[in-house]
């Protein structure tokens, strides 16, 4: 199967999102989803982008997605987080997320980081088989930490309250 790997432009972002909602889907959460096409589009392409997106197309179809966004470590300095990895269902084992992969790891080495972090489902027994291949280390000590919008309000709720 030919693809093509390239940056991701505006008129890709129905395509992603649709692959994005695909992961949801794969990862039992199908309503989690919040963002929009114009959300992408105004996040990824304005002035100042908060993300960069490489597509893996096959016959005029997005199959494939890698996101990734700048971070800064204090002990490591300036790092890449890889937010998504996607490769839809139907293409997966073509080699496309390899191809993904090796986009972001060459992304990073581009912008000179010292990091390239992201997270994986501990029972995602497939995709951590596939990073542990290609040399990463699963850093199973640490557990992610999220407070949701909700929780963002709630929190400043009760920390207004005892002003």
């Amino acid at each position: 199967m030919e693809y093509v790997i390239r940056p991701a432009v505006k008129e890709d972002m129905k395509q992603v999102l649709d692959l994005i909602q695909e992961l949801a889907e794969f990862e039992k959460e199908p309503d989690a989803v919040e963002i929009t096409v114009s959300d992408l589009e105004k996040d990824g392409f304005g002035e100042h982008p908060k993300f960069v997106c490489f597509v893996a197309e096959v016959n005029h179809r997005i199959g494939g997605m890698a996101l990734v966004y700048p971070r800064y470590s204090t002990w490591k300095g300036e790092t890449v987080h890889l937010e998504d990895l996607i490769v839809s269902e139907d293409l997966r084992g073509t080699g496309m997320g390899s191809a993904l992969f090796e986009e972001v790891i060459r992304y990073g080495r581009e912008k000179g980081v010292r990091r390239i972090e992201w997270n994986v489902l501990d029972w995602n027994d497939g995709a951590i088989r596939f990073y542990e291949r290609n040399g990463a280390r699963v850093l199973r000590d640490w557990d992610t930490v999220q407070l949701d919008e909700e929780g963002i309000n709630s929190f400043l709720e009760r920390i207004d309250e005892n002003i």
